[in-house]
């Protein structure tokens, strides 16, 4: 999930809804934008953007769901995030697609602001855990695969630091076994969809390359023996009712929600 702190993902409760009856709930939440913390029950994992929630909303969620998760992103910055300015002259290079800065986070001051944040949202807020962001950046696909042990000894610091946490890797699946130690599950995106970001257009992957994404998906799973979610990206009935088919028997847990949503989608108990 390509996230900076300017992104908003608005959940379709309307679309989400009319399907619930035919569908087992969904056990996990991703909502970038804000809402109402006594609103979102019995979730087992809720990821949010911790700037929007202060340790009173944090602690309400908390009371209502299993797992309270913040997200940070440990592969990019965007320029209106808080810790930007501090490691701007440390980037390297941008993301056109989502307007944001590539972390080096081999370099002091970066790791230094990244921890800070860490701290701040585990230790003042309260937050069970975190979820991290753009790992796919780390594998030989993305920009900065020679920092995979940069990032290696970070999330040991994390864990060493935080012992009791719960760790989220978003992404990153070639590297899956390196992070393991450190994390306790995997968020994967876009392996039944795949949104067109140029034509801005929902639609369903090949039926072959659907096939091998999850095969891939599948074994990570087994082979780390560890639990992974997807997150789907779907709009309208038609679409979503599909993407359910393909999942059928796939007993892994999903999210489907639109590509930029802010409104936590309504969920029965």
């Amino acid at each position: 999930m390509q996230r900076t702190k300017a992104i908003t993902l608005l959940f379709s409760f309307l679309i989400i809804g009319q399907i619930q009856s035919q569908t087992m709930e969904q056990s996990s939440l991703f909502c970038y934008g804000d809402f109402h913390p006594e609103t979102v029950k019995g979730y087992d994992y809720v990821v949010i953007e911790p700037s929007l929630f202060s340790k009173k909303d944090v602690t309400l969620i908390k009371s209502n769901n299993k797992y309270v998760l913040a997200y940070i992103s440990l592969g990019e910055v965007n320029e209106a995030a808080a810790h930007y300015n501090n490691i701007k002259a440390e980037t390297l290079g941008k993301n056109n697609v989502w307007n944001s800065h590539i972390v080096n986070i081999s370099a002091t001051q970066t790791r230094a602001a990244l921890f800070a944040l860490i701290e701040r949202h585990m230790t003042i807020k309260g937050f069970d855990g975190l979820f991290l962001d753009n790992i796919d950046n780390y594998t030989e696909f993305g920009p900065t695969p020679n920092k995979i042990t940069d990032l290696l000894s970070f999330l040991k610091q994390i864990k060493n630091r935080y012992p009791n946490s719960v760790i989220m890797q978003n992404a990153g699946l070639f590297i899956a076994d390196e992070t393991r130690p450190f994390i306790d599950l995997i968020a994967v995106e876009s392996v039944v969809t795949d949104y067109d970001f140029k034509k801005k257009k929902y639609q369903l992957r090949e039926k072959t390359d659907f096939r091998n994404r999850l095969n891939r998906v599948e074994n990570i799973k087994r082979m780390n023996n560890i639990p992974i979610i997807l997150i789907e990206y779907a709009k309208g009935k038609r679409l979503i009712n599909q993407v359910l088919k393909s999942l059928k028997k796939n007993n892994m847990s999903y999210f489907i929600a639109e590509i930029e949503l802010k409104h936590p989608p309504q969920k029965k108990l």
